[in-house]
């Protein structure tokens, strides 16, 4: 069997958290259950910033099952049965990227939704500047941008909406800490 074959069909049997509108989990479910329902689950979005302060942005690959194609702006994804939203982190970070060994500074927690897609998010920011070891199946490539650019022409690259809602909550907050 593939490669490609074995790790979408590993992806859609992980079991995942499931939570209600108040973010209290209720269960849990495969990946491919969770999409298929709609259910509400959580994730983990990790902004990582260049000692400069730009953005190292995603661009996902046209496989992925949510926003293929798009530009991500946080590395991150569901959290798993068993893990908390801290765990969950770090393992995407290193999945994603290739990233491990960095502090993680956690913000908040919002509630998206769109469509059949709800998700509680918890925001985490950290600064890395490589070198970086893509998961081919999930990362095309990284692009660096500034931030500013990013809220200022939101619609300049097709980005993942969950995470530029985050980044826009997420900004401000930042803004006061300088």
């Amino acid at each position: 069997m593939p490669r490609e074959l074995i790790t979408k069909n590993a992806i859609n049997h992980e079991r995942v958290t499931i939570v209600n509108e108040q973010n209290e989990c209720i269960g849990e479910s495969t990946r491919s259950e969770m999409r298929k329902q709609g259910l509400c689950h959580r994730a983990v979005y990790v902004f990582v910033f260049n000692p400069l302060g730009q953005l190292f942005v995603q661009k996902r690959t046209p496989t992925k099952d949510v926003y293929p194609g798009f530009y991500d702006l946080a590395a991150g994804g569901v959290v798993q049965a068993g893990e908390d939203y801290e765990q969950a982190a770090y393992r995407e970070l290193a999945e994603e990227m290739g990233i491990t060994g960095v502090p993680l500074q956690s913000y908040f927690h919002f509630y998206f939704q769109e469509s059949e897609l709800r998700v509680w998010g918890k925001v985490y920011i950290c600064e890395y500047d490589g070198p970086f070891t893509l998961e081919v199946d999930e990362v095309e490539n990284i692009v660096q941008l500034w931030p500013e650019d990013v809220l200022r022409s939101p619609h300049s690259l097709q980005f993942t909406p969950d995470s530029l809602i985050a980044l826009q909550r997420l900004w401000p907050k930042l803004a006061i800490a300088v």
